[in-house]
Protein backbone atom coordinates (compact mmCIF):
# COMPACT_ATOMS: atom_id res chain seq x y z
CA UNK A 1 0.00 0.00 0.00
CA UNK A 2 1.31 3.41 -0.94
CA UNK A 3 0.97 6.09 1.76
CA UNK A 4 0.99 9.74 0.77
CA UNK A 5 3.36 12.16 2.47
CA UNK A 6 0.41 14.04 3.99
CA UNK A 7 -1.06 10.86 5.49
CA UNK A 8 2.34 9.81 6.84
CA UNK A 9 2.88 13.14 8.59
CA UNK A 10 -0.59 13.00 10.12
CA UNK A 11 -0.03 9.46 11.45
CA UNK A 12 3.41 10.30 12.80
CA UNK A 13 2.15 13.46 14.53
CA UNK A 14 -0.72 11.57 16.14
CA UNK A 15 1.64 8.86 17.42
CA UNK A 16 3.97 11.41 18.93
CA UNK A 17 1.05 13.18 20.60
CA UNK A 18 -0.16 9.91 22.16
CA UNK A 19 3.33 9.06 23.39
CA UNK A 20 3.78 12.52 24.87
CA UNK A 21 0.44 12.26 26.62
CA UNK A 22 1.37 8.96 28.21
CA UNK A 23 4.72 10.35 29.34
CA UNK A 24 3.06 13.45 30.74
CA UNK A 25 0.60 11.26 32.60
CA UNK A 26 3.48 9.37 34.17
CA UNK A 27 5.13 12.65 35.17
CA UNK A 28 1.95 13.91 36.82
CA UNK A 29 1.45 10.55 38.54
CA UNK A 30 5.02 10.60 39.85
CA UNK A 31 4.60 14.18 41.07
CA UNK A 32 1.39 13.29 42.88
CA UNK A 33 3.02 10.25 44.45
CA UNK A 34 6.04 12.30 45.57
CA UNK A 35 3.75 14.93 47.09
CA UNK A 36 1.76 12.27 48.92
CA UNK A 37 4.89 10.76 50.46
CA UNK A 38 6.78 14.05 51.02
CA UNK A 39 8.56 14.02 54.41
CA UNK A 40 7.21 17.45 55.28
CA UNK A 41 4.55 19.83 54.10
CA UNK A 42 4.55 23.60 54.15
CA UNK A 43 3.38 25.19 57.36
CA UNK A 44 0.57 27.65 56.69
CA UNK A 45 -1.36 30.13 58.78
CA UNK A 46 -3.90 32.88 58.46
CA UNK A 47 -1.54 35.20 60.33
CA UNK A 48 1.81 34.19 61.78
CA UNK A 49 2.84 35.49 65.20
CA UNK A 50 5.50 34.81 67.82
CA UNK A 51 5.53 34.94 71.62
CA UNK A 52 8.74 35.42 73.59
CA UNK A 53 8.68 34.37 77.25
CA UNK A 54 11.12 36.83 78.83
CA UNK A 55 11.38 34.91 82.10
CA UNK A 56 12.31 31.68 80.35
CA UNK A 57 14.81 33.50 78.16
CA UNK A 58 16.45 35.09 81.22
CA UNK A 59 17.09 31.68 82.76
CA UNK A 60 20.20 31.69 80.58
CA UNK A 61 21.07 35.32 79.95
CA UNK A 62 24.29 34.51 78.16
CA UNK A 63 22.62 32.06 75.75
CA UNK A 64 22.69 33.14 72.09
CA UNK A 65 21.74 29.88 70.41
CA UNK A 66 18.70 31.40 68.72
CA UNK A 67 20.83 34.21 67.29
CA UNK A 68 23.51 31.79 66.12
CA UNK A 69 20.92 29.55 64.45
CA UNK A 70 19.38 32.51 62.64
CA UNK A 71 22.77 33.81 61.48
CA UNK A 72 23.80 30.39 60.16
CA UNK A 73 20.51 29.80 58.37
CA UNK A 74 20.43 33.18 56.65
CA UNK A 75 24.10 33.93 55.98
CA UNK A 76 24.10 36.95 58.27
CA UNK A 77 27.58 38.54 58.09
CA UNK A 78 29.77 39.25 61.11
CA UNK A 79 31.29 42.73 61.14
CA UNK A 80 33.61 43.94 63.88
CA UNK A 81 32.60 47.57 63.39
CA UNK A 82 29.31 48.32 65.19
CA UNK A 83 28.36 50.77 62.44
CA UNK A 84 28.39 47.94 59.90
CA UNK A 85 26.52 45.43 62.04
CA UNK A 86 23.79 43.38 60.35
CA UNK A 87 21.21 41.82 62.66
CA UNK A 88 18.09 39.72 62.15
CA UNK A 89 17.54 38.81 65.81
CA UNK A 90 19.51 40.34 68.65
CA UNK A 91 19.47 41.18 72.34
CA UNK A 92 18.99 44.65 73.81
CA UNK A 93 18.19 45.97 77.26
CA UNK A 94 14.58 45.95 78.43
CA UNK A 95 14.71 49.75 78.60
CA UNK A 96 15.69 50.03 74.94
CA UNK A 97 13.22 47.44 73.67
CA UNK A 98 10.28 48.78 75.70
CA UNK A 99 10.86 52.51 76.26
CA UNK A 100 7.14 53.14 76.77
CA UNK A 101 7.00 50.53 79.56
CA UNK A 102 9.37 52.44 81.79
CA UNK A 103 8.31 53.78 85.18
CA UNK A 104 9.71 53.93 88.70
CA UNK A 105 8.14 50.61 89.61
CA UNK A 106 9.15 48.47 86.67
CA UNK A 107 9.95 44.95 87.84
CA UNK A 108 13.49 44.86 89.19
CA UNK A 109 14.13 41.52 87.55
CA UNK A 110 13.72 43.17 84.15
CA UNK A 111 15.79 46.31 84.68
CA UNK A 112 18.81 46.36 82.36
CA UNK A 113 18.12 42.74 81.40
CA UNK A 114 18.66 41.54 77.82
CA UNK A 115 15.53 41.01 75.75
CA UNK A 116 15.27 39.44 72.31
CA UNK A 117 14.30 41.77 69.48
CA UNK A 118 13.53 41.13 65.83
CA UNK A 119 11.29 42.35 63.03
CA UNK A 120 7.74 42.69 64.38
CA UNK A 121 6.06 41.75 61.08
CA UNK A 122 3.51 44.44 61.79
CA UNK A 123 -0.08 44.22 60.62
CA UNK A 124 0.30 47.86 59.55
CA UNK A 125 3.95 47.98 58.49
CA UNK A 126 5.19 51.53 57.83
CA UNK A 127 8.20 50.14 55.96
CA UNK A 128 5.93 48.74 53.25
CA UNK A 129 4.15 52.05 52.73
CA UNK A 130 7.32 54.06 52.13
CA UNK A 131 9.25 51.65 49.87
CA UNK A 132 9.35 53.21 46.37
CA UNK A 133 10.15 49.97 44.54
CA UNK A 134 7.95 47.52 46.47
CA UNK A 135 11.11 45.72 47.54
CA UNK A 136 9.38 45.13 50.86
CA UNK A 137 5.82 43.88 51.03
CA UNK A 138 3.47 41.96 53.32
CA UNK A 139 2.29 38.47 52.46
CA UNK A 140 -1.28 37.31 53.00
CA UNK A 141 -0.13 35.39 56.11
CA UNK A 142 1.34 38.54 57.65
CA UNK A 143 5.05 37.98 56.97
CA UNK A 144 6.78 41.20 55.89
CA UNK A 145 9.16 40.20 53.11
CA UNK A 146 12.20 41.67 51.34
CA UNK A 147 13.19 41.39 47.67
CA UNK A 148 16.90 42.20 47.62
CA UNK A 149 16.91 42.44 43.82
CA UNK A 150 14.41 45.30 43.93
CA UNK A 151 16.04 47.12 46.84
CA UNK A 152 17.78 50.31 45.65
CA UNK A 153 19.29 51.12 49.05
CA UNK A 154 17.31 54.30 49.66
CA UNK A 155 16.79 53.24 53.31
CA UNK A 156 13.32 54.79 53.50
CA UNK A 157 12.16 51.57 55.17
CA UNK A 158 14.84 51.92 57.84
CA UNK A 159 13.74 55.47 58.57
CA UNK A 160 10.10 54.37 58.77
CA UNK A 161 10.68 51.34 61.03
CA UNK A 162 10.29 52.47 64.66
CA UNK A 163 11.95 49.31 65.99
CA UNK A 164 15.39 49.41 64.36
CA UNK A 165 14.68 46.02 62.84
CA UNK A 166 16.39 46.60 59.49
CA UNK A 167 20.09 46.60 58.64
CA UNK A 168 21.92 48.16 55.71
CA UNK A 169 24.86 46.50 54.00
CA UNK A 170 27.44 49.27 53.88
CA UNK A 171 30.03 46.73 52.75
CA UNK A 172 29.92 43.53 50.73
CA UNK A 173 28.64 41.05 53.34
CA UNK A 174 29.80 37.88 51.62
CA UNK A 175 33.46 37.90 52.76
CA UNK A 176 32.19 38.25 56.34
CA UNK A 177 30.03 35.13 56.47
CA UNK A 178 31.58 32.63 58.88
CA UNK A 179 30.10 29.51 57.29
CA UNK A 180 28.13 29.80 54.09
CA UNK A 181 24.70 28.18 53.91
CA UNK A 182 24.36 27.24 50.22
CA UNK A 183 20.58 26.87 50.56
CA UNK A 184 19.97 30.55 51.29
CA UNK A 185 20.91 33.52 49.09
CA UNK A 186 23.61 35.99 50.10
CA UNK A 187 23.10 39.71 49.81
CA UNK A 188 25.15 42.45 48.20
CA UNK A 189 26.50 45.82 49.23
CA UNK A 190 23.88 48.56 49.23
CA UNK A 191 20.73 46.61 50.19
CA UNK A 192 18.62 46.37 53.32
CA UNK A 193 17.84 43.09 55.05
CA UNK A 194 15.93 41.80 58.07
CA UNK A 195 14.19 38.81 59.67
CA UNK A 196 11.81 36.99 57.31
CA UNK A 197 10.17 34.72 59.94
CA UNK A 198 12.11 31.88 58.24
CA UNK A 199 9.63 31.74 55.37
CA UNK A 200 11.97 29.38 53.52
CA UNK A 201 11.79 26.93 56.43
CA UNK A 202 8.02 27.22 56.73
CA UNK A 203 7.80 26.18 53.07
CA UNK A 204 9.57 22.96 54.06
CA UNK A 205 7.35 22.29 57.05
CA UNK A 206 9.92 23.51 59.57
CA UNK A 207 9.62 26.01 62.40
CA UNK A 208 11.79 29.15 62.42
CA UNK A 209 15.43 28.43 63.22
CA UNK A 210 15.40 30.55 66.38
CA UNK A 211 12.35 28.75 67.77
CA UNK A 212 13.84 25.35 67.06
CA UNK A 213 17.23 26.23 68.56
CA UNK A 214 16.03 27.74 71.85
CA UNK A 215 16.93 25.30 74.68
CA UNK A 216 14.53 27.05 77.09
CA UNK A 217 11.58 26.86 74.68
CA UNK A 218 11.13 30.57 75.33
CA UNK A 219 9.80 31.24 71.83
CA UNK A 220 6.41 30.08 70.55
CA UNK A 221 5.39 30.43 66.91
CA UNK A 222 1.91 29.90 65.55
CA UNK A 223 -1.26 31.05 63.83
CA UNK A 224 -2.81 34.11 65.44
CA UNK A 225 -6.02 33.54 63.51
CA UNK A 226 -6.46 30.04 64.95
CA UNK A 227 -8.28 30.26 68.32
CA UNK A 228 -6.95 26.81 69.23
CA UNK A 229 -3.28 27.54 68.50
CA UNK A 230 -0.70 27.63 71.28
CA UNK A 231 -0.11 31.30 70.54
CA UNK A 232 -3.74 32.17 71.19
CA UNK A 233 -3.87 29.96 74.28
CA UNK A 234 -0.88 31.79 75.79
CA UNK A 235 -2.36 35.18 74.91
CA UNK A 236 -5.52 34.19 76.79
CA UNK A 237 -3.72 32.84 79.85
CA UNK A 238 -0.64 35.08 80.20
CA UNK A 239 -0.04 38.81 80.39
CA UNK A 240 1.82 40.06 77.35
CA UNK A 241 3.21 43.34 76.07
CA UNK A 242 4.29 44.60 72.64
CA UNK A 243 6.89 47.04 71.42
CA UNK A 244 5.56 50.60 71.08
CA UNK A 245 1.91 49.61 70.56
CA UNK A 246 0.95 53.27 70.78
CA UNK A 247 2.32 53.79 67.25
CA UNK A 248 -0.48 51.73 65.71
CA UNK A 249 1.74 49.37 63.70
CA UNK A 250 0.14 46.34 65.42
CA UNK A 251 3.22 44.15 65.99
CA UNK A 252 2.88 40.38 65.68
CA UNK A 253 5.60 39.77 68.29
CA UNK A 254 4.28 39.44 71.84
CA UNK A 255 6.32 39.26 75.04
CA UNK A 256 5.24 37.35 78.15
CA UNK A 257 6.29 39.22 81.31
Amino acid sequence: MIISRKTFLRATGFSLLVAAGKKLGVVFADAAQNAAFAPSRALTAGRWAMLVDISKCLEKEDCTKCIQACDRSHNVPEFTEPAHQVKWIWKASFENVFPSQQHDYVMDRLKEKPVLALCNHCSEPPCVRVCPTQATWKRADGIVMMDWHRCIGCRYCMAACPYGSRSFNWLDPRPHIAKLNPDFPTRTKGVVEKCNFCEERLAKGQLPACVEACPQKAMVFGDLDDPNSQVRELLRSRYTIQRKPELGTKPEIFYIV
